[in-house]
């Protein structure tokens, strides 16, 4: 046997030897920065599957012994948590800790996204339909003439849910003595009864035709015809001040018969 033979046996056996250590060094005690499981990482994937599933499902926050009865026996819920918690960390929904439970949540600084105007659904009572048409073909009209028009006073509230309901502004003051406030409908009026303007509001004869008009009305009834731009002696706000004004005005009306 020659000498290079020699080396080269040496030189395997080394390498075998290395191999033998390397394999040998599995068997042992695992490194520090491994985390061992009791189980495989099929299983624990598996464990991970199962866990998502429960706190997706649920209506509520799970605590971990409610999680852990829903399991396989022996199942490490802490460490699918804890894996999960991390797949989940930076992503749209979170895995959170609320009350000592877990539960997936909108990421904090996507909370904006969540939000949205919802509409409610809020059926006008007979005398704000009555002030809502007076107030549309009479604009701009002021709480005098309206009462005036309908024969009874404007009960408390009943412009104020107008205008909560964003059909019924203010429109400016009439130049009239005391300079009363007038009313008028708005964009959002047009938008929900599929108007361009007021103008396409029905006339006389388009309200009989639909039967909303009693066929025997008295002498001299009409319907006017409603101007967008307001009438004579109506003027608008100067400012966004003398609108604050005007609507303290309005409240203070108010209050004052509910005195």
């Amino acid at each position: 046997m020659t000498d290079d033979t020699v080396q080269n046996t040496e030189a395997e056996g080394g390498i075998e030897m290395e191999i033998e250590e390397d394999e040998g060094g599995g068997t042992g005690d695992a490194p520090e920065n491994v985390v061992r499981f009791p189980v495989n990482a099929t299983e624990h994937a598996a464990l991970i599957r199962m866990v998502e599933a429960l706190l997706f499902a649920a209506a509520e926050p799970l605590d971990i012994d409610s999680i852990a009865s829903r399991l396989p026996e022996g199942a490490d819920v802490g460490a699918a948590i804890e894996d999960l918690q991390q797949t989940y960390e930076g992503r749209g929904i979170n895995l959170v800790r609320v009350a000592n439970k877990w539960m997936f949540r909108t990421a904090g600084d996507l909370g904006f996204l969540m939000e949205r105007e919802a509409v409610e659904q809020r059926r006008l009572s007979r005398a704000a339909m009555e002030t809502l048409a007076i107030v549309a073909y009479h604009q701009p009209v002021t709480r005098a003439e309206i009462e005036e028009i309908r024969g009874v006073s404007v009960s408390k509230g009943t412009l104020d849910v107008l205008m909560e309901t964003g059909w019924v502004r203010l429109r400016g003051r009439k130049r009239t003595p005391g300079r009363p406030v007038t009313y008028g409908t708005t964009e959002d009026f047009l938008v929900h009864f599929g108007l361009e303007n007021v103008g396409d509001l029905p006339g006389i004869d388009e309200l009989k035709a639909a039967g909303l008009l009693d066929g025997r009305l008295p002498p001299g009834f009409d319907v006017p015809n409603p101007s967008e731009s307001g009438g004579e002696g109506d003027g608008e706000f100067a400012d966004e001040e003398e609108y604050g004004a005007a609507l303290d005005e309005h409240l203070a009306q108010d209050a004052a018969e509910d005195k």
